[in-house]
């Protein structure tokens, strides 16, 4: 297909995620029961209330597994055991029953590219070079010439996504072992087939346990060119860049079709497959999530959230060029508007808050976050909204890299600072984009700490939790909260939100984002201004005031067609030709 093509909308019967929204939860930030400063399974039924009343359909949890924590749980040591910080396997299983009580889904976050190195797998893997399990993870003697331990002996010269090389030397058996992560997070070898059917195996452990899917971490990693050879060199301590190497691999179509008939074919149309894919292209997308292809329902993409990336990468951001941002969006919007799906997000755990990232979070905090949430939700595609982006929750005043616990954060500082880089200048892009932004707990009230421990937090609680917080926002209308409520209403009532076909509007507009959705009769237009000026929209003539649906700020000023749009308002009109 070509990009520049109309996408004829639908009105066939759809999957029920079209019209669904999905709240990922951070446990370890988002309620704590015991006291700890560590949120946990507890505390997460205790605040259930707030995700029924936000009104979403599925909760995606991110990992409770046992976990030594070297990446917070993204490094898992038994994939059938729920870690003690979290609670018990008993605690999962009532959570699990409260959810569906509520009439919501839980899915599960599996990490399947790597283990813990704690994990029996690996403990198995290294003791020996002659253990059965040896060939689980990609182990590699040496780079010819060199002695094990010596610079650039690794086997490759790849560079971590943590910073340093891929490869770690095991003293006992002389060989490295690849963790495209941190070193204790070992790669899993998808092309040993024992490998593949034990995490089928246990996928469907969870799945017999009552689990409606999974979100799957850097799932399109997990097929490794096995010559596994050296990547273009980038500069840094003369390593090299293996994602061409690594990324959406040679047989990553094929272990995902077999996952699909060992895990989830005969089973419930209910379930929810997304893959977490870092690099992945449009034409790759519409491959996996085509539903003939029996791969994925949907997958997320990195595209938007690069835009803002400097030459030196995430830490060293510039200004975003809402023209990129639309250009990147509505490229997406077409290139899966006839076959597959969407993914809709600005925030998760790896990204700093939307509203200080995109918006303005001083003088138009309230309007910014809510005209960035009306642009996102009502594209075509399946929302996630992230703990406390409901509330329109900060980045953190992080006073140095002390106050930081993220291990990207922590590496690159002492990496780029120890070859010679301005340490304030380096915090200052920690402060923009770390990880830890995510991480802070969720703020429930005015209370110390936030309501969210009565203990120490693991992460100090952002010091605006006095005003900004979910108690704050229940019964105030204008609230981020109940903005973010309204849009998930409009996405359950009106299928032209869920399935109808995009056209982006305004492309050339550099502070204004404007996109038409229609499905058989019904037409909405979705117009925002995401600056901190007063700016004028000029579309057709059809639309006036009495076909506004929903509104961040005072009702518009639309005559002929021009439409006077307050700094960061966001306005949604819908009309039906036939009551025209």
């Amino acid at each position: 297909m070509t990009l520049d093509q109309t996408v004829a909308p639908t009105l066939d019967a759809a999957p029920w995620w079209t019209s669904a929204v999905v709240y990922q939860v951070y446990p370890r930030s988002f309620a704590d029961s015991d006291g700890d400063g560590v949120g946990d399974l507890p505390g997460l039924i205790d605040r259930l209330d707030h995700l029924e009343r936000l009104g979403v359909d599925v909760i995606w949890l991110s990992p409770v597994y046992a976990s030594p924590h070297a990446d917070n749980g993204y490094d898992i040591s038994d994939y059938r055991a729920i870690d003690p910080a979290f609670g018990t396997l008993a605690d999962f299983d009532r959570l699990l029953a409260e959810v569906h009580g509520r009439g919501m889904k839980l899915i599960m976050d599996l990490v399947v590219n790597h283990t813990s190195d704690e994990h029996p797998w690996f403990v198995e893997s290294r003791s020996s070079k002659d253990n059965p399990k040896r060939d689980w993870y990609w182990w590699r003697p040496p780079r010819e010439g060199f002695a094990a331990g010596e610079p650039g002996a690794e086997p490759t010269n790849w560079e971590s996504f943590f910073s340093g090389p891929t490869w770690t030397l095991d003293e006992t058996t002389g060989e490295y072992y690849l963790h495209l992560f941190a070193p204790k997070q070992p790669d899993l070898n998808w092309e040993n087939p024992e490998v593949r059917h034990a995490v089928y195996e246990m996928m469907r452990w969870w799945l017999d346990r009552g689990v409606d899917g999974f979100r799957m971490d850097v799932i399109n990693l997990i097929s490794k060119d096995p010559a596994l050879p050296d990547g273009a060199t980038t500069g840094t301590g003369g390593l090299g860049d293996g994602f061409p190497h690594y990324g959406t691999g040679p047989r990553i179509h094929e272990f995902l079709q077999e996952m699909h008939r060992e895990v989830f074919e005969g089973r419930s149309d209910q379930l929810l497959t997304v893959g977490e894919m870092p690099g992945v292209t449009w034409e790759d997308a519409r491959l996996f999530t085509d539903p003939a292809r029996r791969e994925l329902d949907m997958v997320f993409q990195f595209e938007h959230v690069s835009l803002d990336h400097g030459p030196g990468g995430k830490f060293d951001p510039e200004p975003l060029d809402l023209r990129d941002l639309k250009a990147s969006l509505g490229r997406w919007q077409t290139a899966l508007g006839d076959v597959g799906w969407n993914s809709l997000y600005w925030s998760n755990h790896d990204q700093p808050r939307v509203v200080s990232r995109f918006g303005d979070d001083g003088e138009f905090w309230r309007e910014s976050a809510t005209a960035l949430a009306t642009v996102l939700h009502l594209h075509r595609g399946t929302p996630y909204v992230y703990q406390g982006e409901e509330l329109g929750m900060t980045n953190a005043p992080f006073a140095d890299v002390h106050d930081m616990r993220d291990v990207e954060s922590l590496n690159h500082y002492r990496e780029t600072v120890a070859a010679g880089a301005d340490p304030e200048a380096v915090l200052r892009g920690l402060r923009a984009m770390g990880r830890d932004n995510a991480r802070t707990p969720v703020q429930w009230d005015a209370t110390p700490n936030a309501g969210f421990t009565t203990g120490r937090p693991w992460l100090p609680v952002n010091p605006n939790h006095t005003w900004l917080n979910a108690q704050a926002q229940y019964d105030d209308p204008k609230s981020v909260f109940n903005h973010y409520r309204r849009l998930i209403e409009l996405r359950h009532a009106l299928p032209v939100i869920a399935r109808g076909d995009f056209r982006m509007l305004l492309a050339d507009e550099p502070y204004l984002y404007a996109y038409e959705r229609a499905l058989g009769d019904d037409r909405v237009l979705v117009v925002a201004n995401l600056s901190g000026t007063p700016q004028t929209a000029t579309l057709d003539g059809e639309w006036s005031t009495t076909d506004l649906l929903l509104s961040n700020t005072d009702e518009p000023s639309v005559v002929n067609g021009r439409i006077a749009m307050e700094p960061w308002s966001a306005h949604v009109f819908m009309r039906s030709i036939h009551s025209k």
